[in-house]
């Protein structure tokens, strides 16, 4: 598995440097139902993840379970590898007011407020390392779907809405923009950059994850992420250059034009995401 990155640790910090750090920004009820989907549905241990919530006191049920809460912004993204926006639309200026400038680089900042487009978002805290899925409503959908759980754990297991929620292929009165899929390809070769891993080995374990490989089947190679120029000069053992997040989610790159193509590489990324979902944590 990749591994988070080894800078700004704390060194009371009882967790090993490898283990991946999962902030939560926010506490009402995206922030609970985020939670409870993670302790539930990943291998994330609870000592792995910190909250920061003006409302300490919500989160009583999870501090029991091993989860630490506390309200102190700047300190919860300084410590996240991954650090989730769950706050208030009226309250988000103040809050990238506090972080501006405190995001460690390699922190991948991931938004639930849907009313802030990514670049106004990336302006505001002054980083590039941002995912914010776009939706948009279908007109004649079926969205009386979405209305049988309002438990997202429980969701999560319902095979239709599994089925329905699967990013290259939503239905049901909702779709996902394409390149919140791209733009998460890409956080993953961060992720690899910022563990210093090279190319070479950077793509063997991101094919692994989505079970691309063997001679019959279409691979992530370097020219998918990178323009061939580039690519034809980065060896095995050097890492990929630092991509911009904002511009992967505005912009056509290489890799959305390699997915875009690839019948196959879009049906691993929709079978990898109902597999993560359909097979129990062990």
């Amino acid at each position: 598995m990749i591994k988070s990155h080894p800078a700004n640790r704390d060194s009371v910090s009882p967790e090993k440097e490898n283990d991946l750090r999962v902030g939560i920004l926010g506490m009402g009820h995206i922030g609970k139902q985020l939670l409870l989907s993670l302790l539930e549905k990943t291998r994330v241990k609870p000592s792995h993840i910190k909250i920061s919530t003006r409302r300490p006191e919500a989160a009583v049920e999870f501090v029991q379970r091993g989860v630490e809460c506390y309200f102190d912004n700047r300190r919860l993204a300084a410590w996240a590898d991954l650090l989730f926006l769950c706050c208030l639309p009226s309250h988000l200026p103040k809050v990238c007011a506090h972080l501006h400038s405190h995001l460690p680089k390699h922190c991948l900042v991931y938004s639930f407020i849907s009313a802030v487009p990514v670049n106004r978002l990336a302006h505001l805290l002054g980083h590039n390392s941002i995912l914010r899925p776009q939706y948009d409503f279908v007109a004649g959908g079926a969205a009386d779907m979405w209305l049988s759980q309002s438990d997202l754990t429980f969701a999560l297991k319902d095979p239709l809405l599994i089925e329905a929620s699967c990013p290259l292929a939503m239905s049901g009165g909702i779709s996902l923009g394409v390149k919140w899929v791209y733009a998460v390809f890409y956080s993953l070769l961060n992720i690899c950059t910022s563990a210093n891993l090279g190319s070479s080995d950077a793509l063997a374990l991101i094919n692994s994850l989505f079970q691309l490989k063997g001679p019959d089947t279409v691979e992530l190679i370097t020219q998918s992420y990178v323009n061939s120029s580039y690519a034809s000069a980065l060896t095995p053992d050097e890492p990929f250059p630092w991509i911009n997040l904002i511009d992967a989610q505005n912009k056509e790159t290489p890799l959305s034009r390699f997915v875009s193509r690839s019948k196959y590489m879009q049906h691993c990324i929709s079978a990898a995401y109902k597999s993560l979902l359909e097979k129990p944590i062990k």
